[in-house]
């Protein structure tokens, strides 16, 4: 019986594909075993190479007569940029190299194209579609050696040997080059087994023929060499696209391998068809994989700058070669970078998602701090001075890619202002927290979709939280290490269990089929946004563990008291007796308990209190965790786990006090129980030397009254000096507040939002509420 159960998985996968799919995977079935025949047999499939016109390229991002301004504006401009690839030029020719978040890993005198160094683990060579490249067993982390063979390294070479004119460089270059044709003949080995990889490898190599094109150093046979290899290679893409296999990132990248084979070498047979297909591509994909907000459909800010990387890319390539752009493919770029813009206000870009670890340009620039990079290029590209974030001569990327002209006027461009607000992004369902005044902050909510298609990319992480202040990071994703591993740290990785969530016994939100796949989703809703001067207010919910026997629903709200803390009370409803954890993962750095919470404190100095409390007991364990700056790298990290055994309903509360705030004057959090009237409310006192903050949270509407309080509001927010006069407040989803017995505040309908402070003796008001809706994020007006 167990024997057969492949078989049923696969009969059922098949009822579930459309006429298309099966014509599409039956063909490529067919052409695989084709392709092997005919190499069995002796017969070359590039004997069309003879017809090719050598001579004839398109319009690469830049000729040859550009390239010592570019040289020049390197060495005077970005000095550092030309000692890294001087050095790692050096490093490529003993055969060590930076993979992924590797580095100088050691491939010794001759290279094995076919092997992870990482983990000694080389794939069998055999026809590509037989190479098990998921099974780490038998082939160890086939990213690792994708990442070698994607041939990124050649173009450094290429690159040092025209900034130093040093031939070894360009000696090197040409014989690895060499040595990997003999070691991969297609269709035989792990470098064939994707298309995507088939594709990066095709970049690589055109931007070597670019870089020294026309140099003395160049083989005589290399061009038709060439030649022959490209038609391989783009041959292969267009027969084995990713339509149905995995249709997101994969896809586009083969649609731009393409695309550039099809442009910059016109004299092949097919480069027509290829450019054409590769461009469709491209911009069907613009459309498909980004959502209205501009944020990429994969759930993931790594893939998103991936995805971008690509776009900009193929629409630079485009308009040099007098393809026309599409204003509905600019408009979907820009909406990208505006994306990217708006998360690296703090410079410091949050994770979410998987990492995968490779770069379109420079594969070293793979860190969250390098995820803005295209924003330099936007900035220039679409005359954007708000995406020139941060203090910069530009980068190495938008050299080459726009000229010592588009350089030149990155750095005429005035420096983007920015504004600090809180911002929604609706459709991918990431919604900020920010405040600016004395320290900017920004705290992310991730409550939107776990992923698109089967979320391959996307983590359990339904409601998790990011936090970081003034450019570093506080709390944080753990990031992905590996997709494929021999102790399942892949499913660690991306877990419930390493975000800062809640965990419902000891399962995932929702659990994982494999590295790229889930069973069932932790899709998660947004009930209410609303943001203010003064504060913002989320409330959102997700059914990841609504499943049988026992469904529970999580709900988080969490208020934030712009430039002083942020308050996350988190409900877990349902039936029976359950475990629950509350997970907080910090940077790195020191954690250590204070009396009912934990005080961290950066390696780079930047602090953070956490108070927490609980309508039940709960126990409080700090270790020693995990996280991941890049793939293939993991670095400890402290955790706070708190955790209880309780019957449903059951809350924890925490709040996260920065450290301006902390440090003046830190004070301590209680629920309050005590005469309580009306429809059910959780309330929360936060009390310190020179004033009381009481946070008010009813689950149904109805007046309700808690000791001198009193409102019919779904939120209220007071606090009260030493003399218990009201110094501020914010009543959200209500008509009315009472405080010992005095109307503070009346209206004749409720109101989404309404804000007073003492200070400033400002009333904001918004317009009538309307509770059954997600509210719209909007600034508020004076009323």
């Amino acid at each position: 019986m167990l024997t057969s159960l492949p078989w049923v998985e696969r009969c059922k996968r098949l009822t579930e594909m459309g006429w298309d799919e099966i014509r599409v995977r039956a063909h490529q079935a067919f052409a695989k075993r084709y392709d092997l025949a005919m190499y069995r047999m002796g017969i070359p499939i590039t004997k069309c190479a003879s017809r090719c016109r050598p001579e004839h390229s398109g319009r690469f991002f830049f000729g040859k007569n550009e390239l010592p301004a570019i040289l020049t504006w390197l060495r005077e401009q970005l000095p550092e940029a030309v000692d890294g690839i001087v050095e790692r030029a050096e490093q490529i020719c003993q055969h060590r190299f930076d993979l992924l978040g590797h580095e100088g890993v050691d491939y010794g005198p001759e290279i094995d194209w076919h092997l992870d160094a990482v983990h000694g683990k080389c794939a069998p060579v055999r026809p590509w579609f037989q190479v098990p490249y998921l099974d780490f067993e038998q082939v160890g982390d086939a990213k690792v050696t994708w990442e070698l063979n994607r041939h990124q390294h050649m173009v450094t070479l290429a690159k040092a040997y025209r900034l130093t004119e040093e031939v070894r460089y360009a000696r090197e270059l040409f014989e690895q080059w060499y040595h990997w044709l003999e070691q991969n003949p297609y269709p035989v080995g792990i470098n064939w087994s994707s298309s995507l990889e088939v594709a990066f490898r095709s970049l690589s190599w055109l931007w070597v023929w670019n870089l020294l094109d026309g140099c003395s150093v160049l083989p005589q046979q290399f061009p038709s060499d060439l030649q022959r290899a490209l038609i391989v290679n783009a041959r292969h893409i267009e027969r084995f696209l990713s339509t149905y296999f995995s249709p997101n990132t994969h896809l586009l990248g083969e649609g731009v391998g393409l695309f550039f084979i099809g442009t910059l070498r016109p004299g092949l047979p097919s480069a027509q068809r290829w450019q054409k297909l590769g461009w469709q591509i491209v911009l069907r994909e613009a459309q498909r994989q980004v959502r209205p907000d501009g944020m990429h459909f994969e759930q993931s800010m790594y893939y998103h700058t991936y995805a971008l990387d690509f776009f900009l890319h193929s629409r630079i390539l485009a308009s040099l070669n007098g393809i026309p752009i599409p204003k509905t493919f600019d408009e979907t770029i820009q909406k990208m970078l505006e994306v990217l813009c708006e998360l690296n206000t703090v410079r410091c870009a949050p994770q979410f998602g998987d990492d995968d670890g490779g770069r379109v340009f420079d594969p070293r620039r793979n860190r969250a701090e390098h995820l803005q990079d295209p924003l330099i290029t936007g900035a220039v590209l679409f005359n954007r001075p708000e995406f020139k974030v941060a203090d910069t001569h530009g980068s190495e990327e938008t050299l080459w890619l726009l000229g010592t002209g588009g350089a030149r006027r990155f750095n005429e461009l005035p420096r983007g202002k920015q504004t600090g607000t809180s911002i929604a992004f609706e459709s991918s369902g990431i919604y900020v927290m920010r405040s600016s005044s004395p320290v900017a902050y920004q705290l992310l909510i991730d409550a939107g979709p776990q992923g698109a298609g089967r979320a391959g990319h996307g983590h359990a992480d339904a409601l998790s939280v990011q936090l970081s202040g003034n450019g570093k990071p506080l709390l944080i994703d753990p990031g992905t290490f590996a997709y494929v591993d021999s102790s399942s740290e892949r499913n660690w990785f991306r877990g419930t269990a390493a975000h800062n969530t809640v965990q419902v016994g000891d399962s995932s939100q929702a659990e994982p089929a494999g590295p790229f796949e889930w069973h069932g989703r932790a899709n998660a809703h947004v009930n209410c946004w609303v943001t203010g001067t003064t504060f913002d207010l989320f409330v959102g919910s997700h059914g990841g563990y609504c499943r049988p026997p026992s469904p529970v629903q999580h709900r988080r709200h969490i208020f934030h008291l712009k430039s002083r803390f942020w308050l996350i009370r988190d409900i877990l409803d349902g039936g029976g007796v359950h475990k629950l954890e509350a997970s907080w993962h910090f940077a790195p750095g020191s954690l250590h308990a204070i009396p009912e919470g934990a005080m961290f404190v950066s390696d780079e100095l930047a602090s953070l209190a956490l108070l927490f409390a609980a309508n039940v007991d709960c126990s409080r364990v700090i270790s020693s965790g995990w996280y991941s700056p890049a793939y293939g790298r993991k670095e400890p990290s402290p955790t706070l786990c708190l955790s209880m055994r309780a019957p449903l309903p059951a809350e924890f509360t925490t709040m996260l006090i920065p450290d301006s705030e902390a440090a003046a004057h830190l004070g301590l959090l209680r629920r309050l129980e005590s005469g309580h009237q009306g429809v059910p409310v959780s309330a929360f006192r936060y009390s310190t030397a020179n004033a009381t903050d009481s946070m008010f949270f009813a689950d149904e509407l109805g007046n309700w009254q808690i000791g001198p309080w009193a409102s019919d509001a779904r939120f209220l927010f007071c606090s009260t000096g030493t003399d218990k006069v009201v110094l501020q407040f914010v009543i959200c989803d209500g008509s009315y507040f009472e405080f010992s017995g005095r109307r503070i505040f009346d209206a004749d309908l409720r109101v989404k939002q309404h804000e007073w402070s003492r200070d400033t003796r400002s009333h904001l008001v918004s317009r009538p509420a309307n509770t059954t809706t997600i509210c719209e994020l909007a600034a508020p007006k004076p009323g």
